[in-house]
């Protein structure tokens, strides 16, 4: 924040909730401000703080002899305005609601302290879409992917060939195994792909890594197109392309910055499969993305594992494990993955971390089709560990475009 005495004004009104153990959430342009988004505040604008409704008479208390205290009676709750130091803050509750349980609510550090705050998709949920803050959110959002885009670049064009080396072999042994069953390269995408439908069709491969899946198709007679941001990965591909003599068009590009020439393009099919979702810190630009390089009755095809899986339950020995929190919406720091795939030595020496987003199933079918894709259909497939049974693995989304 720019006005470090408006801040600590804040954080001595907090200081005084937190001793009494009252629950609350900073709301507003004071909680974008917090999360690092340029101040869309004037001067004069109350800080918003929404408090447990049942803490009404403390808060009461606590505040009573500062300026300017009023309470007001709300059609669902009631709210508190006063002065402290030079600025208004407007303190408030809706009855029945608990703060701590809101799906919305995040932890957000600043100066050492971890401050509850709404987070950005209560905005871009709830705002007008002509609205200042939610432009500030979207702006915001666009350049934080752009600084991960280049993190992950960077993460991903470390080593990735070696990798790809010690879990599929050269190119060539790659290519070998491919030629010999295509189909069985798809793996649990092939009953989307139908052998006589394939043929002919221009099919898009965004985040195709190393593009196993890609050149399957190809082989079946597709006309493919990868996109993906890493150039060891698209060194892997290529040869293994050549070595099984199928033309693959392969686009080093962060799929958000794809070049004019490359967007303006249209295929029948794009498809994403397993672990890429998590890149995509707003959802919204991908759909927007796919809904235009879709032609009219195409169809997209995403396949990623279930957020109940990488979210909520994990197995240990035996036993299934709650470890998480479904609705958590904040970013979160992990090594790259294909890292395991390295030797030890080589593991060790890596330095790339990459920032990642998991999403809810909610928000993903939601997002893709706000963007105006039809859902055609979701299929969940289980985990087929005994440990795991009657756990959620993969997730397939098909849509098609009107």
């Amino acid at each position: 924040m720019q006005d470090d005495q408006r801040l600590t004004s804040l954080f001595q009104i907090l200081a005084l909730l937190n001793a009494h153990q009252i629950s609350y959430t900073i709301e507003g342009a004071m909680a974008l401000a917090l999360q690092g988004v340029p101040s869309v505040e004037n001067e004069e604008e109350a800080c918003r703080i929404l408090f447990q409704w049942d803490a009404f008479e403390k808060i009461s208390q606590l505040f009573a002899d500062y300026p300017d205290f009023c309470i007001i009676d709300e059609t669902d709750g009631k709210a508190i305005t006063l002065a402290y130091d030079r600025w208004s803050y407007y303190l408030h509750c809706t009855y029945g609601t608990v703060i701590r349980t809101d799906p919305d609510r995040v932890l957000t550090p600043c100066q050492g302290n971890e401050i509850p705050v709404k987070c950005f998709d209560s905005y871009l949920r709830e705002l007008n879409i002509n609205s200042p803050m939610r432009r500030a959110v979207k702006e915001y959002l666009a350049q934080l992917q752009q600084t991960d885009a280049s993190a992950n670049g960077e993460a991903w064009n470390e080593d990735a060939f070696q990798a790809w080396i010690h879990r599929f072999g050269t190119p060539q042994q790659a290519a070998e195994k491919i030629r010999k069953n295509p189909k069985a390269k798809l793996g649990t995408l092939a009953p989307y792909f139908s052998e006589n439908e394939v043929i002919g069709r221009r099919i898009l491969n965004m985040l195709g890594s190393h593009g196993g899946k890609a050149i399957a198709l190809a082989s079946m007679g597709a006309e493919v197109t990868v996109v993906d941001i890493s150039s060891e990965n698209a060194a892997y591909a290529r040869q293994t392309a050549a070595a099984i003599e199928v033309p693959l068009h392969y686009v080093v590009s962060d799929v958000l910055n794809l070049p004019e020439e490359e967007k303006a393009k249209s295929y029948d099919c794009v498809f994403m499969e397993l672990g890429i979702l998590h890149y995509f810190i707003d959802l919204e630009p991908l759909a927007a993305l796919i809904m235009g390089m879709l032609r009219t009755g195409g169809t997209m095809i995403l396949q990623d594992f279930h957020p109940v899986s990488t979210k909520l339950v994990t197995t240990k020995g035996k036993k299934q494990v709650v470890f998480g929190n479904y609705f958590d919406k904040k970013l979160i720091t992990r090594s790259v993955a294909y890292e395991k795939h390295l030797d030890q030595d080589r593991h060790q020496q890596l330095k790339h971390h990459v920032y990642l987003r998991e999403w809810t199933l909610g928000e993903i079918v939601t997002a893709f089709a706000a963007a105006g894709l039809r859902v055609e259909r979701l299929d969940e497939a289980p985990n087929m560990k005994i440990a795991d049974i009657g756990l959620p693995k993969l997730f397939t989304l098909v849509c098609t475009k009107d």
